[in-house]
């Protein structure tokens, strides 16, 4: 296999797919400001200097934009947003890594992998549950991505790699420094979320726990920093988790969240959003969590709030693009049940803002006259002193804006695209890289 060179990296093909990911991507800015849609125009100008900079070592990236946002279970994640240019440039380098190691990764490591997916670790994890390792061994790394050990990487990377430019580029990148409130801070270990790196050194870090434990003879599933375990009983998995653990802390220098991390029955696991169940012919199947359903109820509830201003055809197109990522990521899941309530529940928000923005008399009169209502009964419902959940769960609102209505305008129904989704995953293999959103 060809050895991962500065030339390599630089390679005018690889960079320009690097190039045309970065912006396609549509990222927010850096410290520098510079939008994507200005990068082209940049390294026209600059490209050569910049390379040659790459090329004898003196290039300094740009420290990251230290961005926090919400976790959905309380707290809060930090993301790192490099420069375009220093995106670009860590995409190049993320390439070759990924072209390089891919082969050499696990099979049991399904995140961050062309051509693996959500969808087949949750098979994965299936397959072991009904060969009857029905107890979870459940490993959560203390804030992974914060706390990647910098000298124990490049020492991995350096086995690999024998172009010390290279290393010394990866390096620069790893400690090129946070910039939060206008003040820049060192970074002595972690490999930021947000970073176009971030992902691959993350497999190269955890593909040395992988291959433990496969060494062990252990089954298991990974998906970046997410590990499970599958084992026949409480105490084997008790013992795993020990012994695991005790290879993490020493080996990897990495903390573990003692919290979240156990040994439990498949019932009460949550791997990647998805649950586990036995159904009616005692097969053990993927579910979709609560969590994971109140995740959704909360996207759609912020979408459908009367006080939000929005022309209904935009709102019911900005629904639609939540919903359909959102079920098709659960198409592998049963819920039919859940989610037809929601998308009854739904509907019923819909009509609650279409009667606000009615919100005159004499439109309310004109719409229900419209919509097939007589003059006495459109003037008797356009002048009610009832809330807006209450009409819109009445028979008048149920008559005129009907589900066909919705639809017309634009509405697609979630129990019907989740039926479709789910018969079509049912019948083929799902090989495309598919993220969580959960």
């Amino acid at each position: 296999m060809e050895e991962i060179t500065i030339e390599s990296i630089l390679h005018r093909l690889n960079m320009l797919k690097a190039y045309h990911q970065v912006v396609g991507n549509h990222g927010a800015a850096g410290i520098d400001k510079m939008p994507v849609e200005k990068l082209g125009e940049y390294l026209r100008a600059e490209w050569d200097n910049i390379k040659h900079s790459i090329e004898n070592g003196s290039y300094r990236p740009q420290a990251v934009r230290r961005v926090a946002i919400p976790k959905p279970n309380g707290g809060v994640r930090k993301l790192g947003i490099p420069t375009v240019l220093d995106r670009m440039i860590q995409q190049t380098i993320a390439q070759e890594l990924s072209r390089y190691y891919e082969p050499k990764f696990s099979d049991y490591s399904y995140g961050f992998r062309e051509g693996r997916s959500c969808h087949q670790a949750i098979d994965k994890a299936l397959t072991y549950l009904n060969e009857g390792h029905e107890y979870v061994v459940v490993i959560d790394i203390s804030k992974f991505f914060d706390r990647v050990n910098h000298d124990k990487l490049m020492y991995s990377l350096s086995k690999e790699i024998s172009d010390k430019r290279v290393l010394k580029l990866i390096r620069k990148y790893l400690q090129s420094g946070v910039m939060s409130n206008g003040v820049k801070e060192p970074t002595k270990e972690g490999t930021p979320q947000g970073g176009n790196l971030s992902p691959v050194l993350s497999n190269i870090v955890l593909d040395r726990l992988d291959k433990e434990l496969e060494k062990r003879g252990h089954k298991f599933v990974r998906y970046a920093d997410d590990i499970s375990i599958y084992v026949k009983s409480q105490r084997a998995g008790e013992r795993v988790l020990s012994s695991i653990t005790d290879w993490i802390v020493k080996q990897l220098k990495l903390q573990i969240n003692e919290e979240k991390s156990g040994v439990m029955k498949y019932h009460k696991v949550e791997l990647l959003g998805f649950g586990f169940y036995k159904n009616s012919k005692k097969v053990i199947t993927s579910r979709i969590t609560s969590t994971s359903y109140a995740r959704f109820k909360r996207k759609l509830k912020g979408l459908t709030k009367r006080s939000k201003s929005m022309n209904h055809r935009k709102r019911v197109a900005k629904i639609n693009q939540v919903a359909i990522g959102w079920l098709a990521y659960f198409a592998k899941a049963d819920g039919k049940t859940k989610i037809r309530r929601i998308d009854e529940w739904l509907r019923h928000r819909l009509r609650c803002c279409i009667w606000k923005q009615w919100k005159l008399v004499r439109t309310r009169m004109r719409n229900l006259q419209r919509l097939g209502v007589s003059e006495d009964q459109a003037y008797q419902w356009a002048n009610t002193r009832k809330g807006y959940w209450r009409i819109s769960a009445s028979p008048i609102i149920q008559r005129t804006i009907t589900t066909k209505r919705l639809k017309q305008s634009g509405y697609k129904s979630l129990e019907e695209i989740y039926i479709r989704l789910h018969g079509n995953l049912s019948n083929r293999r799902d090989t495309r890289t598919v993220r969580p959103v959960v």
